[in-house]
């Protein structure tokens, strides 16, 4: 069985996630910490989401709102890191519709039968 586009999509969207938060804090007083919060978890959840996993993609949705949320305040707050902020954004918005959209299909794919 074929895997669908969206968990291939989902993982590729996680492991850009991670690549923005290692670029992102490379040179921060506390990357160690920032990178243990931010680049590790999504890295995490690439492998498992490219190979379907229903759980992994589910808590890559949950921590997607999070990493969407920092983004926001980022983008507010620190001006002169408004590219990778909208990059984050644009990268939490896409695991959100990637793993959202196995689910929503199945849902609407039950109500027009």
């Amino acid at each position: 069985m074929a895997m669908p586009a969206a968990h291939r999509l989902s993982g590729i969207a996680l492991l850009a996630l991670a690549v923005l938060y290692l670029a992102w804090f490379h040179d921060d007083r506390h990357a160690a910490a920032a990178l243990l919060v931010f680049a590790l978890p999504p890295l995490l959840l690439a492998v498992p989401c490219w190979r379907g996993g229903r759980r992994a993609a589910f808590w890559a949705g949950v921590l997607a709102l999070f990493w969407f949320s920092h983004g926001v305040m980022s983008a507010w707050a620190h001006p002169q890191r408004a590219a990778l902020a909208w990059a984050e954004i644009s990268l939490s918005l896409a695991v959100i519709g990637t793993s959202s959209w196995p689910g929503l299909r199945a849902r609407l794919g039950a109500r027009r039968r």
